[in-house]
């Protein structure tokens, strides 16, 4: 029998907060954390908007920033929302093997140093209209910091948090697009479920709220350009949705074996009962028309879980509000669920706090836990104008109570990646 896997603590650092009670207050208040860019200086932008962290810092954790100077703000978000879930689990490192403790993140790059590569770019045609590599790279040379550079990898922030918890396990980070984090709590739970470690840190983090990143997803015409209403501007599944919002973060659990967790009396927030990865095997950007790899990923997850159709309380859809995502995953939710589908709440929380690519599913997997916890739901914003195409319950505008004791929930990213977690209340 495989060992089964509880969720034992929690932490985040979101547009909407940075922490677990103001996040969630916020988000069952109908709140937007969407605004202007701020992070740099957007005017020349089709997009001027971006859901960011504001006024938050590592000195809210009890970290000095100044030593975390050279780190990316992937590692700065990721450190936040970890120490919130290692106190919030009660976990003690002196009682952890540390060679049983590992961890899996599913983290992105670092923002770029979009004025040093402008420095960069401007020695190389100084000479004329053609590039000149050689003074490209002596600018370069001159002006980039080694560590600074090292900090933009992937996995640096699970480095970081392995050191500073003397995590001695399994370490690993997966980028795979929106769906990098709900896959890293999948994989780490399949970790605990092998008897490879009893405790896993695991999660995502990311920020592309940087000039690299809006241009990118600009010219992909993936993202909204609603810029005199920002928060109004991420609207999963409403007709005139025209795009998604940039956002950034970070959301970390702690796994922990079922035994381990309940012989030290922990807080048991729920379980991970079900896990699905599938790949739609069709385009880099756009999912599969029919939402075949989405309905075989909600597929998996049930059969993981061992659920039928009718045990599934909620789903935390995707939920991007772009015209392609949202048509086929409501889809394929109707493919899977039959007549069910119109029974089921489907919200997306992205309307309210953005995208946050590779941090998204860790983040909404907490919400989803939250919803188990308090028996609420939490609303789809901006919903304003129903799509014919787009015809489930998505909880309107406005938080609602309900039994929520088994829930999903959906990623669904770039590269035809998809992930789908099944969560249950606890009962024992």
């Amino acid at each position: 029998m495989r060992r089964r896997v509880v969720v034992t603590g929690i932490g985040c650092v979101t547009p909407l907060g940075p922490d677990i009670k103001t996040m969630w207050r916020r988000l069952l208040a109908g709140e937007s954390g969407v605004g202007h860019i701020t992070r740099f200086d957007a005017a020349n932008f089709p997009t001027r908007i971006a859901a960011e962290v504001r006024d938050w810092d590592l000195s809210a954790v009890g970290e000095d920033p100044r030593q975390w100077r050279f780190q990316g703000l992937h590692t700065h978000f990721a450190v936040g929302a970890a120490k919130q879930a290692v106190a919030d689990s009660g976990i003690e490192e002196a009682a952890i093997d540390p060679r049983r403790f590992g961890i899996y993140f599913g983290s992105g790059e670092g923002p770029q140093d979009f004025d040093r590569f402008t420095q960069m770019m401007v020695a190389g045609i100084r000479g004329g209209d053609d590039f000149d590599l050689a003074e490209f790279t002596k600018r370069g040379l001159e002006v980039l910091h080694p560590v600074a550079e090292l900090e933009q990898e992937p996995n640096m922030p699970a480095a970081h948090l392995a050191s500073l918890f003397n995590i001695q396990g399994p370490n690993l980070n997966c980028l795979t697009a929106c769906a990098a984090s709900s896959q890293a709590i999948g994989e780490a739970t399949e970790i605990i479920r092998r008897g490879e470690a009893d405790v896993m840190l695991s999660g995502g983090t990311h920020t592309m709220i940087h000039p690299f990143g809006v241009t990118g997803f600009n010219l992909l015409t993936a993202i909204s350009t609603r810029n005199d209403e920002p928060q109004r501007a991420s609207r999963p599944f409403d007709r005139d949705r025209d795009g998604f919002v940039l956002g950034e973060g970070a959301g970390v659990v702690v796994l922990e074996e079922l035994e381990r967790a309940r012989s030290r009396g922990a807080t048991i927030y729920g379980e991970i009962v079900g896990y699905g990865s599938t790949a739609d095997a069709f385009r880099i950007t756009d999912a599969h028309p029919e939402g075949r790899g989405a309905i075989s990923c909600i597929q998996m997850a049930l059969a993981d879980a061992q659920l039928g159709v009718d045990a599934i309380d909620y789903i935390n859809a995707h939920g991007t509000s772009t015209a392609v995502n949202d048509k086929v995953e409501t889809l394929a939710v109707k493919q899977v669920f039959g007549p069910r589908a119109y029974q089921i709440p489907v919200s997306s929380t992205k309307s309210m706090m953005g995208h946050l690519i590779a941090a998204a599913g860790a983040t909404e997997a907490i919400i989803c836990l939250l919803a188990i916890r308090d028996n609420v739901l939490p609303p789809t914003i901006n919903y304003e104008t129903p799509d014919p195409d787009c015809d489930l319950d998505y909880v309107p505008n406005q938080a609602r109570e309900a039994k929520c004791d088994t829930v999903l929930n959906q990623s669904f990213g770039f590269g035809g990646q998809n992930i789908v977690l099944a969560l249950r209340r606890f009962t024992g």
